[in-house]
């Protein structure tokens, strides 16, 4: 798989098939640690038994041991949570903004407008051209890999939380934390509209639309798309917007995006699911001017990714990480707050 733009990246909780080796019929009992040191190009131990550890090592589908000793006609896989795609990262002095680090892994608060990793149109600026810069040898560096310390990742004009492995064990538990879906992420979201109800769960499979690649699109059957679900609470009605807090338990492209546009409530100037023009109210008058000015201060779609809760993969500690909305969010926030207050007041505000 190639991701060509920002927008094709892969999903947070998929796993990337690297290796497919089915034992000779002749072979001898072997430790299966051994047998793929022998096999794998610059395979050491570490990162074989840390990825049995994380359960990326499998025997016939099943996780394994590093002190099982294979069989002749066994098939073993190797999954990973980057896809089998290798490429020069050059490194860049951009300032990351690190809420926690220690020596297996570190958490950032992502601007908006940073595309996460290199591809097709987006070669340099990103976090990743950021962190081989600020960090020395991390996990899936070596070889020119194009997803050093990635686990998940954040579209470009959404901001917010991201978890970054340091070293190879906490890139396999981690990745399978998010495969299993253990991790906790919820968002912040101005959409268009207020949700109905109010509280609520939006499903359904997530691929991509028929009509335009760059999109998803939601389906009710499982060949087109994979299934996503999306918990939500409708945290403050602003009229014609809402304050709604968004609980993942899939991590799909685009999903949150997708979803509330798929229910009718798109994401506040998210252009590419035309969240980008007045959706509700007369775009006339002193209206239109006001969201006009709403749209200037927040020139993205109206996403920010606010906490994120997952265990240690050394420590097996709960860890949870909250974040404030950034300013552009506040401000047309505010802006949606100030025009109710005035409604009520009878005073027109642009």
């Amino acid at each position: 798989m190639v991701a060509e733009t920002e927008d094709e990246l892969p999903e947070d909780d998929e796993l990337y098939e690297h290796h497919r080796i089915v034992v000779d019929k002749g072979q001898s009992l072997l430790r299966i640690d051994r047998f793929l040191m022998d096999r794998l190009q610059n395979a050491t131990r570490t990162k074989i038994q840390a990825a049995i550890d994380a359960e990326s090592v499998r025997v016939n589908d099943k996780p394994t041991k590093a002190s099982y000793k294979i069989k002749p006609l066994d098939v073993i896989t190797i999954s990973l949570a980057h896809p089998p795609r290798e490429t020069d990262v050059k490194p860049e002095n951009i300032p990351i903004d690190i809420v926690f680090e220690d020596d297996d892994l570190l958490v950032i608060n992502k601007v908006a407008g940073m595309v996460v990793h290199p591809a097709h149109g987006n070669w340099d600026g990103t976090l990743v051209n950021a962190l081989v810069y600020h960090f020395q040898n991390l996990p899936t560096s070596r070889n020119g890999e194009i997803r050093p310390g990635l686990v998940h990742r954040i579209d470009k004009d959404t901001s917010g939380l991201m978890v970054i492995a340091k070293t190879e064990y906490a890139m396999t538990h981690l990745a399978r934390q998010f495969f299993e879906h253990s991790i906790e992420r919820t968002y912040n979201a101005l959409t268009w509209g207020v949700p109905n109800p109010l509280i609520g769960t939006i499903t359904g499979f997530i691929g991509r639309s028929i009509k335009d690649r760059k999109v998803q699109a939601i389906y009710d059957d499982e060949s087109k798309g994979k299934w996503a679900i999306t918990h939500y609470t409708t945290l403050e009605e602003l009229g014609y917007v809402a304050l709604v807090q968004c609980k993942l338990e899939t991590g799909r492209t685009h999903q949150i995006r997708a979803h509330f546009k798929h229910i009718g409530n798109p994401l506040f100037n998210d252009a590419m699911y035309g969240g980008d023009r007045i959706l509700r109210g007369t775009p006339v008058g002193s209206y239109k001017a006001f969201v006009e000015n709403a749209f200037k201060l927040l020139p993205r779609q109206a996403l920010h990714a606010k906490s994120l809760g997952f265990t240690h993969p050394r420590t097996r500690e709960w860890l949870q990480f909250d974040s404030d909305l950034p300013d552009d969010f506040q401000a047309a926030l505010a802006k949606w707050r100030s025009k109710m207050t005035n409604r009520s007041a009878g005073v027109d505000d642009q």
